[in-house]
């Protein structure tokens, strides 16, 4: 067991502990007509954490703790339910509860939780798959508890001790469970923290609508008021009226969103009035059409800054914050703490932390070696807040120097700000040419006809892949491909045009409103283009 003697709080559970003894009585939740306070909350997560510790079996023999998985909706139960895990010693795993039951058996037997927390429904889901989750042997629809004196929660963990799997939306085959230790979720709060003025502080409320089984719900969000001694508003019920209705009622000072989030608010009349106690707005998980930001700072007045970061970096990496200017389409600046580079395809630094590499010496940076706005390279990080590896044996993990891959492409301006282009694996080459689909989706996004696009690329047997376009039509706007393929003319160069648009109804989303191209992929037709007037019903992933 590592000393933590250094740190008097070294996992998120203890920080609760720091806040009940610093402001006893604060609301640490409000959920529906609910209020929880530090000390409640404390005593709450004790109690769970004795139940877990109960229902849990030993460590296996190399030393790893029990998993507990959690699928259960943004509620008090699971704030209970994943801090009660993090006091007990215990490894949580995060569960989507709106999965399927094939999904939720890839992610109960990789992970090998032995404790499940749930909903009905996904309790009932799993009943039936009992012979192919053997390791599974409790199962709870609360965090159990222990009233009375019990069995003492395991040592307590910290450091690089495993804290949580999160499994990956699955964008490359099944989903994968990333390994994050207590240091990696702490960190990431401390590289926040330095940035000013305080993106989030004690006297701050947060708005919780964020998926909690995903990394920024959990630990931007969640994790944030925890470190913090702040308070946060659970919200379980979808739609712009609960949001906002929330947002106004208990004072709502921080938000953490998504696009399709900051694009109700925008849409909504009472978006000024409801919005008027924000102080700072923060977007994240997708890219934000400038179009979209522009709408919602005129409807109430506040910008919108724009993170950047992956579940396996815990997960902020940039942030218009860090420098205070929020360009349009940009991501920001590294966060203090996060050393960032910009990798061509030949592994040749174009670009890091704006400054340029001597081949003499790499930890010594010289910025006459490299310019600023330089062609597009793949994001490579190293900090304390990357995982380690894909569970559960650590592979696809940082490298022998501690830098990742994240498998996203960007460039920088003379500035130092970042522009997010494409995920490296979904660059089309056409003719050996590097087409960006996000580039086509800008241009098909400026279209009045079109209320959201997706991009792929298809094999073709001249140019080696073209352009295909899958667009939703606007309400009320009647559009043609033949119009569309014009728009893009004018647009774009010859190489980079879609050659077909199919339209759909609806395009695939995981839970935080990311296009799921691989399921868009799954069913693209085979050969000739299709139909442009076909409508294709493509269901939502996770």
């Amino acid at each position: 067991m590592q000393d933590f003697s250094a740190d008097p709080a070294p996992n998120l559970a203890d920080r609760v502990r720091r806040a009940a003894l610093q402001r006893a009585d604060r609301a640490a939740l409000h959920w529906r007509d609910q209020t929880l306070s530090w000390s409640e909350l404390d005593a709450a997560v004790d109690a769970a954490a004795r139940g877990l510790s109960a229902a849990a079996p030993p460590a296996d023999p190399c030393g790893v703790p029990p998993r507990v998985a959690i699928a259960l909706p943004n509620t008090p139960d699971f704030v209970i339910a994943w801090l009660g895990a993090l006091r007990a010693g215990l490894v949580a795993v995060p569960v989507n509860p709106g999965l399927s039951a094939p999904e939720l058996r890839h992610v109960l037997a990789d992970s090998g939780a032995s404790v499940l927390v749930a909903t009905e429904r996904v309790r009932g889901l799993v009943a039936d798959l009992a012979a192919e989750l053997p390791a599974l042997t409790a199962g709870y629809d609360a965090p159990p508890t222990a009233e009375a004196p019990g069995p003492a929660p395991r040592p307590g963990r910290g450091g690089d001790d495993l804290a949580v799997l999160l499994y990956t939306s699955g964008t490359e085959g099944l989903p994968k469970g990333a390994m994050l230790s207590h240091r990696a979720l702490l960190a990431n709060h401390e590289q926040v923290e330095r940035i000013a003025p305080p993106v989030v502080g004690p006297a701050d409320t947060v708005l919780l609508a964020l998926p909690l089984f995903h990394a920024y719900g959990l630990n931007s969000g969640l994790g944030a008021v925890v470190h913090h001694g702040a308070t946060g508003v659970l919200l379980d019920e979808p739609g712009q009226a609960a949001g906002l209705d929330e947002i106004a009622r208990h004072r709502v000072t921080v938000l953490v969103g998504v696009p399709s989030m900051f694009l109700a608010w925008a849409d909504a009349a009472t978006a000024r009035a409801a919005t008027g106690s924000v102080r700072v707005a923060v977007c994240g998980a997708a890219p934000l059409e400038p179009a979209v930001a522009a709408r919602f700072t005129e409807a109430t007045g506040h910008r919108v800054h724009i993170g950047y970061g992956l579940t396996e970096t815990a997960p902020v990496l940039t942030s218009t914050l860090v420098g205070g200017v929020a360009k349009p389409g940009s991501i920001g600046r590294p966060l203090p703490g996060v050393r960032l580079r910009l990798v061509g395809a030949d592994g040749a630094d174009l670009w890091r932390d704006g400054l340029a590499v001597p081949d003499d010496d790499p930890d010594e940076l010289d910025i006459s070696d490299v310019a600023p706005g330089t062609d597009p390279g793949q994001i490579v990080v190293r900090g304390p807040n990357l995982f380690a590896g894909y569970w559960p044996d650590g592979r696809g993990g940082p490298d022998a120097d501690g830098w990742w891959g994240t498998g996203d492409i960007a460039y920088a301006d003379a500035d130092g700000d970042l522009f997010l282009v494409d995920r490296l694996g979904e660059l089309i080459l056409v003719n050996g040419f590097n087409v960006y689909p996000h580039e086509v989706e800008l241009v098909l996004s400026g279209h009045p006809g079109v209320a959201e696009s997706a991009v792929l690329g298809v094999p073709h047997p001249r140019t080696g892949e073209t352009v295909r376009a899958y667009v939703v039509p606007a309400a009320g706007r009647p559009v043609t491909s033949e119009e569309l393929l014009a728009h893009c003319a004018r647009n774009l160069a010859r190489f980079k045009r879609p050659t077909a648009v199919e339209f759909v109804d609806a395009l695939p989303h995981s839970a935080i409103g990311k296009v799921r191209k691989t399921q868009l992929r799954s069913a693209t037709p085979a050969g000739p283009p299709a139909d442009a007037d076909t409508r294709t019903e493509v269901t939502d992933g996770h």
